[in-house]
C-alpha cells in the first residue's frame, strides 16, 4: 500500500470514521469557557471521568475565574484531590484564574500564545480550549491522536508538535476540531493501545499498521 498521505486519502479515512462513530462530542463536562479551561487543566495525567466527579463541586463554590483567583488553596486541593497531583493543579488553576483577572481584565485570551502563557496549560490544552471552547482551528495532540495519526500513516514522528504539522499539513482547518475528537473516540473504543481491535476498524484498508 502507498504510504504517502495526501488529502484525498485523509478525506476518505475521515469520512469512513465520521460515519462510524457519528457525532462525536468532548468527554469532560462544562457550561462555559471559564468550566472548559479549567476542566482541561485538571484533565492532566488523569480520566475525563475523575475530573467530571470533582469539577461539579468545585464550579459551585467557585463559579468563575474571578472567584477561584481569590480561593483558599488548601480548600481547593481538597476538591480536587482525586485527579492527582492534585497540590500543582490547585495552585496552578488558581494562578490561571489570577492572570486572566489581572493580564486579561477576567476574560480568557483566543489565541494559542497568551493561552500557553496561562499556568497548567500546554499546547495540547491551548488547542483543545481554542477548538471547543472559541471553535477557532485549533488541532489538539494527546496519546490516542498521536498514536492513531502514526498507525494511519499521517506521521512518523512521536512529538506531538511534528504529529499536529503532518496532520495540518493534509486536513482543511475547518476539519481539526471534528478530526481531534474522532481520532480520541476510535483510539478508545478500537484503536487501542494494546490489543487493538483491527478486525472492527472502519479505515483497516487505509492502515499502515493494519
Amino acid at each position: 500500500m502507498n504510504n504517502k498521505m495526501t488529502n484525498k486519502r485523509s478525506g476518505k479515512i475521515l469520512s469512513l470514521l465520521y460515519n462510524y462513530y457519528g457525532e462525536t462530542n468532548p468527554d469532560l463536562e462544562f457550561t462555559n469557557i471559564y468550566e472548559l479551561t479549567i476542566a482541561v487543566v485538571l484533565s492532566a495525567q488523569t480520566t475525563d471521568k475523575q475530573v467530571n466527579s470533582v469539577t461539579g463541586d468545585l464550579f459551585r463554590v467557585y463559579p468563575d475565574f474571578e472567584s477561584l483567583s481569590r480561593a483558599d488553596i488548601s480548600d481547593v486541593e481538597r476538591i480536587v484531590k482525586s485527579t492527582g497531583f492534585y497540590k500543582n493543579k490547585a495552585k496552578n488553576i488558581i494562578s490561571l484564574s489570577q492572570m486572566v483577572c489581572s493580564r486579561f481584565n477576567g476574560k480568557l485570551p483566543d489565541d494559542i500564545e497568551n493561552l500557553m502563557a496561562l499556568p497548567g496549560v500546554g499546547r495540547k490544552s491551548a488547542n483543545v480550549i481554542l477548538s471547543i471552547g472559541f471553535n477557532k482551528p485549533g488541532l489538539a495532540v494527546d496519546t490516542h491522536v498521536l498514536r492513531i495519526a502514526n498507525r494511519l500513516g499521517y506521521s512518523s514522528s512521536e512529538s506531538p508538535f511534528e504529529v499536529e504539522k503532518d496532520l495540518c499539513r493534509v486536513i482543511d482547518p475547518s476539519e481539526w476540531k471534528k478530526t481531534h475528537l474522532l481520532f480520541i473516540k476510535h483510539g478508545r473504543e478500537l484503536c487501542k493501545a494494546r490489543n487493538p481491535k483491527c478486525s472492527l476498524c472502519p479505515v483497516k484498508k487505509n492502515c499502515n499498521y493494519h
